[in-house]
């Protein structure tokens, strides 16, 4: 397939913006060029041509979007108080039913933002693997693995470590049709996990070079028996090994110069979440200080539970406006850099070199945004393009998606399921819970 476009903007590494190109899409779904459509070889098979823009799909690098039923339970409480009083007894009420509505009716939405990989920590694997592939989206699922109380429903932390290993071991670390799943490890945080537990899971992933997704120094009060025993949560999760393998570090929002250091040196990650960060008045993440140090950030919703929407766009703007107002700089994070967090950065910081940007070799997950919309006031000027594209633009412009080459939004319905049907599913299971 070719697809055509006045504007393309591949998300490589300047973030250029390309003029009357096409992308040629081969078979398996992977992009085989990108160039001017003037010097195109002849097509071999379908033509389609775009008005607007085409861009990489989006990456949300920390989710847990199986929560979405959940959505505004606690709004007003810290993260504690928030998770210890009114989620976890919430969640304690789901079965794997309701794992794949919320996932289901949650893939939706991050599709109808543009969103096609999210990297996803829940419980329930099969239920929000079927649920992906329902769907058609991408996902990174790092199953919990959790040693809190009352979690013991679901297996010790050994068992969830074990289940997740024997999946590696049977499958591989990606597989699916157009590798649309891969699996890593989703060890909760440091204050719901035994230090021997880290360690543990440090071991497994790293033998199978596989992601490791952790909450890392969300909020002051978290953590505080280990940063009193071991200086702070990265000095802990190096001791334990966890900074010698693939490590994504989720909010990371209380870190000292130490910790941004040391994070940079050994090539650690971190999933920005803004908003979530906000809303429970978790502190503002020291982005322009990582990215400095080295660390890829990518950004994150979090999940619908606490974030609360799953608009990628939005977390842009929000990352943007905090990194400006805490640094006192107008061009912390200027245009150009958010839509590459959103995109490229997203898909480096998950160790994925075959998502995120739009060039030859990358499955072709392609997002199609509509420049007829006012927030574009000059869409021939390269600046004022990207200006507009994440300052007044968002998720209502996304028209058309494609994963590995297979559209899966057409003028904003989902192809494969009904989202009709997959909100009423939403709402029916979330009035059980709260009955």
């Amino acid at each position: 397939m070719r697809i055509t476009a006045p504007i393309i903007l591949p998300c490589d590494e300047p973030c250029s913006v390309l003029r009357d190109n096409a992308i040629d899409i081969d078979q398996d779904g992977r992009i085989v060029r990108v160039g001017p459509i003037a010097d195109a070889p002849p097509a071999d098979g379908e033509t389609v041509a775009l008005p607007g823009l085409l861009m990489p799909g989006l990456v949300n690098t920390h989710a847990h979007t199986p929560m979405a039923m959940l959505r505004g339970l606690g709004g007003d409480l810290p993260l504690m108080r928030w998770l210890q009083e009114v989620i976890w007894p919430a969640e304690s009420k789901l079965d794997a039913g309701d794992v794949h509505t919320g996932m289901v009716a949650g893939c939706v939405e991050m599709l109808r933002g543009g969103i096609t990989t999210s990297v996803e920590m829940y419980f329930f694997i099969d239920a929000v693997l079927d649920a992906v592939l329902d769907v058609g989206s991408r996902v990174v699922l790092t199953p919990g693995i959790i040693a809190a109380p009352g979690w013991d429903r679901l297996g010790t932390w050994e068992y969830l470590r074990d289940e997740v290993s024997e999946r590696i071991d049977a499958h591989g670390i990606r597989f699916g049709p157009g590798d649309r799943i891969e699996l890593g490890y989703g060890p909760h945080g440091a204050y719901t996990l035994p230090v021997e537990a880290l360690a543990s899971v440090a071991e497994h992933a790293k033998a199978r070079d596989a992601l490791v997704h952790i909450h890392v120094a969300e909020s002051a009060q978290e953590d505080l028996e280990q940063r009193a025993a071991h200086g702070s949560v990265p000095a802990l999760l190096d001791k334990v090994g966890l900074l010698d393998g693939r490590l994504l570090a989720a909010h990371a929002v209380q870190l000292s110069d130490e910790d941004v250091a040391l994070l940079g040196a050994r090539g650690a990650a971190v999933a920005h979440c803004p908003g979530s960060n906000a809303k429970l008045a978790a502190g503002i993440a020291r982005t322009t200080a990582l990215r400095r140090a080295g660390v890829r950030v990518g950004l994150g919703t979090d999940g619908p539970a606490s974030g609360d929407d799953m608009d990628l766009w939005a977390e842009a703007r929000l990352a943007g406006l905090m990194a400006r107002v805490s640094s006192g700089d107008a061009a912390a994070l200027t245009a150009a850099e958010l839509v590459l967090m959103a995109t490229r950065d997203g898909a480096a910081a998950i160790g994925r070199a075959d998502i995120g940007v739009l060039e030859a070799g990358r499955w072709a997950d392609l997002v199609h945004i509509d420049l007829a919309d006012a927030a574009f006031i000059d869409p021939d000027d390269d600046a004022q393009l990207l200006s507009n594209l994440v300052w007044a633009g968002g998720s209502r412009l996304v028209r058309d998606v494609w994963v590995a080459g297979e559209q899966v939004l057409a003028d904003r319905e989902p192809t494969r399921v009904d989202r009709t049907e997959a909100t009423t599913k939403l709402r029916a299971a979330a009035a059980r819970l709260h009955s």
